[in-house]
C-alpha cells in the first residue's frame, strides 16, 4: 500500500507541473504589448534627453516602448496586437542599429512562428483536465497532448534564441550606449519546457505503473474475494486510486 500511496503522489505531482507549465506558457503568450514590462527581450535605449532612461520591450504579438521622454509622466508606447512583426527594422529606427539583408529578414520571418506560445499554452491546458480524469486512458491521452506541447515549447523556444539573439548581438556590438538581454517571458518559456518535461515523464510513469498493477491484478487467484479456508476473504483493493 505504500507503493500505492506513492505512485498516487507521484501522479498528482506530474498533473500540478502540467498545469505550472501552461500558466508560464500563458505569460509568456501575454507578453508586450499586453502587459509591457513582461518581454521576450529587453533593450535599454540611451537617453540623451536625461528625463529617463527608455527601454523597448519585445513581446509575442508586438513591443512596446517604455517610459518615452521627453514627457515628465509615465508613458509608455505599444503597438496593436498581430502576429509577426521586424524587430531589426525597430531597432535600426529607434536605436540606429545596423542589421545585414539577411539578419533582418530572418528575424522578420520567424516571429510569426511565435503563434505557437498560445498554441503550445492551449494545449498544455488541455494535458492537465485530461490527466485530472480518474481513468488510465484519460491520463495516457493527456500525457500525449502534453508531449506535442513540450514539442511545440521547443520549437518555439528554438525560434526565440535565435530571433532575439541576433537583436541582442547587434544592439550590444553597435556601442550606441544600449544594451540588450533576454527578458522574464523567454526564461519562463524555457521553464514551461522543463516542467512540460518532468510532467509528460511522470504522467507516463504513472500510466504504465496503473497498467502493470491491472495485469497482476487480473493474474490474481479467481477464488479472491470469495471464499478461504478459514473464511471470506476481502476484494482485492486497488492500489492506484487515481486509476
Amino acid at each position: 500500500m505504500a507503493l500505492a500511496s506513492i505512485a498516487r503522489k507521484t501522479h498528482w505531482v506530474g498533473v500540478a507541473l502540467l498545469f505550472i507549465s501552461s500558466i508560464l506558457l500563458l505569460i509568456t503568450t501575454i507578453s508586450a504589448p499586453i502587459i509591457n514590462d513582461v518581454g521576450l527581450l529587453r533593450v535599454t535605449l540611451k537617453n540623451e534627453t536625461q528625463i529617463r532612461h527608455s527601454s523597448v520591450s519585445f513581446g509575442t504579438f508586438g513591443y512596446c516602448i517604455l517610459d518615452v521622454p521627453p514627457v515628465r509622466t509615465q508613458q509608455d508606447y505599444c503597438t496593436k496586437r498581430h502576429i509577426g512583426y521586424n524587430p531589426a527594422d525597430i531597432m535600426a529606427v529607434v536605436d540606429h542599429t545596423s542589421f545585414s539583408e539577411i539578419a533582418a529578414g530572418t528575424s522578420d520571418s520567424l516571429t510569426r512562428v511565435m503563434v505557437l506560445h498560445p498554441i503550445a499554452c492551449g494545449l498544455a491546458f488541455i494535458a492537465f483536465l485530461l490527466s485530472l480524469g480518474s481513468g488510465n486512458i484519460g491520463s495516457l491521452a493527456g500525457a500525449l497532448v502534453a508531449l506535442i506541447a513540450w514539442l511545440l515549447t521547443l520549437i518555439s523556444l528554438a525560434v526565440d534564441f535565435s530571433v532575439f539573439g541576433i537583436v541582442r548581438h547587434h544592439v550590444n556590438a553597435d556601442k550606441s550606449g544600449s544594451h540588450a538581454k533576454f527578458g522574464t517571458g523567454i526564461w519562463l518559456l524555457l521553464a514551461s519546457f522543463v516542467t512540460l518535461f518532468f510532467g509528460v515523464i511522470i504522467v507516463l510513469f504513472t500510466c504504465a505503473s496503473a497498467r502493470r498493477e491491472k495485469k497482476r491484478a487480473a493474474a490474481a487467484p479467481k477464488n479472491e474475494g470469495y471464499l478461504a479456508a478459514d473464511g471470506p476473504v476481502a476484494p482485492r483493493r486497488k492500489r492506484f486510486g487515481i486509476f
